[in-house]
């Protein structure tokens, strides 16, 4: 059996190729493990903008609550000894469109 010589330039453009490989191979797994991440960040992301929506509903729910007009008319009058102003202090303002 005669065994040829390899000769350089073909050896040489072997492993070329095979480290051209082996980056294009590198970069497609580091490229599908980003997109995994990302996917996982986004996740993470919807989640908490759902969680905070679901916060701005309670606290929505409370502002409305403590903005009653009820509660408003019985703390000024309970804590702030406010009155009702007495007829001869109102004055009305006449809202017709002048001509």
């Amino acid at each position: 059996m005669i065994r040829k010589k390899i000769r350089k330039k073909v050896l040489a453009l072997g492993i070329i190729i095979g480290i051209f490989v082996i980056f294009i191979l590198t970069f497609y797994i580091w490229h599908q493990m980003e997109s995994i991440q990302i996917g996982y960040e986004i996740g993470r992301l919807e989640e908490e903008v759902s969680a905070l929506e679901e916060e701005v509903k309670i606290l929505q729910t409370v502002k409305s609550a403590l903005l009653s007009l009820g509660r408003v008319e019985k703390i000024a009058k309970e804590k702030l000894k406010l009155v009702s102003p007495k007829e001869e202090q109102l004055i009305y303002e006449d809202s017709s469109p002048l001509l």
